[in-house]
């Protein structure tokens, strides 16, 4: 029997229909297993299903968390669950098992969430869409012809689908903020440390990899933030304290800002126009709401930064196969894994120290170009996708990219990999270009669901704060979402129990 009112619960109203027994956590496993049921022949979005561990978890006794009884999905990605699959949408980890959870996996067990099923993601995370060799693609609920981007594309939809009202999510390059945007969700990405990442490393992608949720409500996001946030033993460095308890900042009068926009493109050189109108409404309601708003933006050595982030990319995708390589106890060949992560790694072992450093030099010095300019500015406004939701397929490699890939993947010679990679990179950022710097400086950033364009589909505008600032950003998209409800706003392809 179907919980009623289901539709319209965030996961803070689940913990409390919970908590006062008003549902029994039996009855919301029930729920959710028959929604991923129902959508996921059509969107393609949960990859492995953990039903039976979920129903007995929900039987009790339930931990004393926050959210006890309330169903969650893990991204198959960014973190090990104890006993189940981990795959990374990558082939060569088909078979992987891992025997603990990582710590922030932990931190949502404690916090009494019940982990129903993990969900789709391009191989190792590097795509902005979800589209895995291994899955086939992920599709858009607003429309299925759709991707609904990446790399946390699956828990994206089942949020968007109302599967669930939160699930976990990394961001490496924009993999919260993407999905958030192009499935109309609130998602945020955190400040470098945060949350923690270990105890199987001290950082994701040299620093820039952040996890935490995708949520339908604001007040969701904070408070799962309350319950993960903090460093763990061994960490290599920590984020900077917070103030209060960030669901307190809920609701909390923002002040008056001094906001600066763009319509422009931080790594790219088109922006289409219906992101560009997503951007000056936003722009007009936050004016309207009481803030100074100035069309500016930070400038930097666009295509040193671009190479900047694909080398450290790159290194850490070669790492990783080398990682994968020793699990399945022979060296990676290029049938193992899709032709665009075989490059990476190969760049990636091409790289000198010199460099790798040199990359992370000019990434540092961005850092400090975002600093000065957070000096006049609270908050920087921006589209989070230069362009509307891809057509799955559509970024894609074309038949002479795939083909130079292939005949080059054995000839791991520096120029021409370096070449194809430039391209390459150049033709991934420019659909998604705005998200990749606060990944690269560490600050908070976040998409929030104001816009949708004339044919239905989702436009988020991104807003990013100072390092250690994710307490603004939390008072005005609460602000934002008060102004202007997004929750109802209904997908065209929705989960039913």
């Amino acid at each position: 029997m179907a919980i009623q009112g289901y539709d319209a619960f965030d996961a803070t109203d689940l913990a409390g229909l919970v908590r006062t027994k008003q549902v029994h956590p039996a009855e919301l496993v029930e729920e959710v297993i028959t929604r991923i049921e129902s959508i996921n022949p059509r969107l393609n979005a949960v990859v492995h299903t953990m039903y039976e561990q979920a129903r007995k978890a929900a039987a009790g006794p339930l931990p004393e968390g926050p959210f006890a009884g309330v169903p969650f999905l893990v991204k198959d990605l960014d973190g090990y669950v104890k006993g189940e699959p981990f795959t990374a949408g990558c082939r060569a980890l088909v078979g992987f098992v891992p025997d603990h959870d990582a710590e922030l996996i932990a931190r949502y067990r404690r916090a009494g969430l019940n982990f129903v099923a993990k969900t789709s993601t391009p191989e190792l995370g590097i795509l902005g869409v979800t589209e895995s060799a291994l899955r086939g693609p992920t599709r858009n609920p607003w429309n299925p012809e759709h991707t609904p981007g990446g790399s946390s594309g699956g828990s994206a939809v089942c949020v968007a689908a109302r599967v669930v009202p939160m699930a976990h999510g990394g961001d490496g390059g924009g993999s919260i903020r993407i999905p958030a945007s192009a499935c109309g969700l609130f998602g945020l990405k955190l400040t470098r440390a945060r949350n923690p990442v270990g105890p199987d490393s001290g950082e994701g992608w040299n620093g820039f990899v952040q996890q935490h949720v995708l949520t339908r409500s604001v007040r969701d996001s904070a408070a799962m933030l309350d319950v993960t946030h903090g460093s763990e033993p061994g960490a290599p460095y920590v984020a900077p304290p917070v103030a209060r308890p960030f669901l307190e900042e809920v609701g909390a009068p923002p002040g008056r800002l001094r906001i600066a926009f763009s319509t422009g493109s931080l790594l790219g050189r088109d922006v289409h126009p219906d992101c560009v109108a997503a951007v000056r409404d936003a722009a007009k309601l936050c004016e309207e709401l009481g803030h100074e708003l100035v069309e500016d933006a930070p400038v930097f050595p666009r295509d040193e930064l671009v190479r900047s982030y694909f080398v450290v990319v790159s290194a850490s995708v070669a790492y990783f196969l080398k990682v994968i390589g020793e699990y399945r106890g022979r060296p990676l060949e290029p049938g193992d894994v899709e032709p665009a992560t075989w490059a990476l790694g190969q760049l990636g072992n091409i790289l000198t120290a010199a460099e790798f450093q040199a990359s992370r030099e000019a990434i540092h010095a961005a850092g400090r170009i975002t600093a000065a300019f957070h000096s006049r500015y609270d908050l920087f406004l921006d589209a989070t996708l230069a362009y509307p939701p891809s057509r799955v397929g559509e970024l894609a490699l074309k038949p002479l990219e795939l083909a130079a890939l292939t005949a080059l993947r054995k000839l791991p010679l520096k120029p021409l990999f370096t070449k194809l990679i430039d391209e390459l990179g150049a033709n991934a950022l420019e659909r998604t270009p705005n998200t990749q710097l606060f990944n690269m400086t560490g600050q908070p950033a976040m998409s929030v669901p104001l816009y949708w364009n004339a044919a239905g589909l989702p436009i988020g505008v991104q807003f990013a704060a100072r390092f250690g600032d994710e307490a603004t950003l939390i008072r005005l998209a609460s602000q934002l979402e008060q102004a202007r409800p997004w929750k109802d706003r209904q997908p065209l392809v929705k989960s039913r129990a």
